[in-house]
């Protein structure tokens, strides 16, 4: 428990960092999300028992650290995007062609699969930034914690108060008590972000749009729960625990950012729909 509270403490802090550099570096964001990218897919190709398999291997984790970097404002358009995505379906379907003997379409369907997923997902973060507007980090942050708040109330909730399985042959720890208690702290978590940024930061110059807010926190601990049983039958299949130990007390990457794939969608989506900052 207190490994786990003080990676997640320093997670936090590396995205403060992030934050408070955006102006000066606003690279620093789209750097972040390159490597999480890169070793997300590298976690799950290794769990999936791919990774010696080189001609899929290389062109994916390519693609998957390109892609946030194609993003605005570093290129200024989708072309570039356009190029990435079509060089990465002709390489791969190249290669199986070339190497049918050896590589079944069924490794190339995952390995492609999973490598448009998880960076495809995470860079629209990129796009709420530019959503935003000078207001970009504040919709990131709360993409990012609608994931992360509803993880942790599920937690100490199904830790505290867990008597009933949610999907045991799933994740057999998920509790329909932790689920409640991802809803009820993430709830009031996105209101309470709402109301900090409104009232104290910019002492209500800007105003913010709760109903926003709060679907954001219902929504976002739906598609959260979403994103972890996803990535929990992906571990089941493999008949693995974790997809790594590069977070003390989380696992990998992928158990940490596997909410956050279904989450910021999501909230990018709702944002064009319901604006969180009115003006």
């Amino acid at each position: 428990m207190k490994t786990r509270v003080l990676s997640g403490g320093v997670l936090v802090l590396f995205i403060a960092a992030i934050v408070l550099f955006n102006h000066s570096f606003p690279l620093a964001l789209n750097l972040t999300l390159a490597l999480i990218s890169l070793l997300a897919v590298m976690e799950i190709i290794s769990a999936l028992g791919m990774a010696k398999n080189y001609i899929l291997t290389a062109p994916s984790l390519l693609f998957a650290f390109l892609l946030p970097l194609v993003q605005e404002p570093v290129t200024g358009g989708a072309l570039w995007r356009q190029v990435l995505y079509f060089a990465y379906l002709v390489v791969l379907f190249s290669a199986l062609i070339r190497y049918h003997k050896t590589t079944t379409f069924r490794e190339v369907g995952i390995v492609f699969s999973m490598t448009l997923l998880i960076p495809t997902a995470l860079s629209t973060l990129l796009e709420l930034r530019e959503l935003g507007g000078r207001h970009g980090m504040f919709y990131v942050i709360i993409a990012i914690f609608s994931a992360w708040i509803s993880d942790a109330g599920a937690f100490f909730a199904g830790t505290l108060f867990g008597r009933h399985k949610l999907c045991p042959e799933i994740s057999p720890k998920k509790t329909v008590e932790g689920v409640a208690g991802g809803f009820a702290l993430n709830f009031a978590a996105m209101l309470a972000f709402g109301y900090f940024f409104h009232a104290i930061y910019y002492q209500r110059e800007v105003e913010v749009s709760y109903l926003a807010l709060a679907l954001i926190g219902l929504g976002g601990t739906a598609t959260s729960i979403l994103g972890d049983l996803s990535f929990s039958l992906i571990k089941r299949s493999c008949h693995i625990k974790d997809f790594g130990q590069v977070i003390p007390g989380h696992g990998g990457i992928l158990d940490r950012f596997d909410s956050v794939v279904f989450t910021a969608p999501f909230v990018c989506i709702l944002v064009q729909l319901l604006p969180l900052v009115l003006h």
